[in-house]
């Protein structure tokens, strides 16, 4: 009968636990790392682009969309965090920190 040299099971068996552990938590934080523009500012599209809620408004985009005074405009009172911008149009809610889109709204509303 040949030699054969048994692994001591639960050396192994938590090894191999950290190990996946360890792998597991790499590739999450290496998918997390490769996401365009995460949680921040998104990508600029120019001022012909019609943004939607739950988008990211990119910096450039954000700077050249002038403030609106929502009282002027009859707009809500924005969320504490974000102000009304007027991009292609529309009014749009703007998360100051982020770029989040709150709302959009028509021009004419």
């Amino acid at each position: 009968m040949p030699f054969q040299i048994r692994p001591r099971t639960r050396l192994v068996k938590r090894f191999g636990c950290s190990l996946l552990a360890l792998a597991v938590f790499g590739l999450a934080a290496s998918a997390a790392l490769a996401q365009p523009y995460g949680r921040g500012w998104g990508q600029d599209h120019g001022g012909g682009y019609n943004y939607r809620r739950g988008e990211h408004m990119g910096r450039n985009d954000w700077n050249n969309a002038p403030v609106v005074d929502y009282r002027e405009h009859h707009l809500r009172r924005p969320h504490r965090g974000y102000e009304w911008r007027r991009s292609n149009g529309r009014y749009v809610m703007v998360a100051i920190a982020t770029g989040v889109i709150a709302s959009v709204l028509l021009g004419g509303h």
